[in-house]
């Protein structure tokens, strides 16, 4: 089991974004893929399907499903949406970062 918080925020901008996507009842997929200036990058998508390769748990109404290559990078983060006017968008603070790029959307463990 991987320990993931998903904020209210985040929570409820995912779910608009499903439901104006046509995808209600879709899982939140979260994972760890190669690339970025620090070598490693958190990506989100909406999937449909769990392959049974992964851990899955449901927050409020959303799923949210993690592959089991990904879960030890992205124990105990918190994914947090902010609405500002310098920025806005998804905001993941990860405690096993060793490293971070000024963008957030890369990391190194």
């Amino acid at each position: 089991m991987v320990t993931i918080e998903v904020t209210a925020s985040a929570r409820d901008q995912v779910l608009k974004i499903m439901e104006r996507q046509g995808k209600p009842g879709a899982a939140l997929r979260l994972y760890v893929q190669g690339g970025g200036c620090s070598g490693l990058t958190y990506g989100m998508a909406f999937d449909k399907q769990e392959s049974g390769d992964e851990v899955a748990f449901q927050d409020h109404g959303l799923t949210v499903v993690v592959d089991k290559a990904s879960a030890p990078l992205l124990e105990g983060i918190k994914v947090d949406f902010l609405l500002g006017l310098e920025a806005s968008g998804f905001k993941i603070y990860n405690p096993n970062a060793k490293a971070t790029c000024s963008c957030g959307k890369s990391f190194s463990a």
